[in-house]
């Protein structure tokens, strides 16, 4: 499917196949194209939880504020910020931009520093913010990935957050920014048609 194609198709859905799998390899290229995602200083702070198991989709339902879909869908991605991913992923980044000659040597230090300086200390607020933002990146990533390979996407923000931290063992440093409930359109649903988006110049200023 060509990438405005997918973009233009993309609902939210709230009616899946329940009966109905992703294979694992699926899953993993739609993981693979989603981490092509772009990300502030190359630091993907990104992880996320594929529950795919009925029971486990059973206790991410009663997470979730007891919305259907989540057992529904296929699998329900659970993606989480790390503001740590500057400390878990900064090294490895520097070793890429060196031996793909992005980076001098000399310059490694300095700009260790500098995305630390960026991206302040591991409790701050804009560190938090670091994390989400590059999170939602992933997340859109994943969407429209997904669409190409014909399947269906909801992003949800109804959830209790710190409910799905304790079911799945997520440390309470880490931020959950959305659910994302991936499967197949449930059979014989008719979509209405896509509801009110603002016009460009309402939400634009052309300078």
């Amino acid at each position: 499917m060509e990438t405005i194609q997918a973009i233009k198709e993309r609902r939210s859905i709230n009616f899946f196949q329940a009966d109905r799998e992703i294979p694992d390899s699926t899953l993993r290229e739609l993981l693979e194209t989603s981490n092509l995602s772009p990300s502030s200083f190359n630091l993907q702070p990104w992880k996320v939880i594929v529950v795919k198991d009925p029971e486990r989709k059973r206790a991410l339902r009663k997470c979730a504020f007891n919305q259907p879909k989540v057992e529904e869908a296929s699998a329900v991605f659970i993606l989480i910020a790390d503001p740590m991913g500057v400390e878990e992923n900064l090294e490895r980044v520097l070793d890429s931009w060196e031996q793909l000659g992005y980076l001098k040597p000399e310059a490694r230090d300095s700009s260790r520093e500098m995305a630390k300086n960026l991206y302040g200390t591991e409790e701050s607020l804009r560190r938090k913010i670091f994390a989400v933002k590059n999170t939602a990146l992933f997340a859109m990533n994943l969407m429209i990935s997904a669409k190409g390979l014909g399947l269906e996407t909801h992003p949800m923000d109804g959830f209790d957050e710190e409910a799905i931290k304790k079911e799945f063992g997520i440390s309470t440093d880490k931020i959950i920014p959305m659910l994302i409930a991936v499967g197949y359109l449930k059979e014989g649903v008719k979509l209405l048609p896509r509801a009110f988006r603002r016009p460009i110049d309402e939400f634009t200023t052309w300078i």
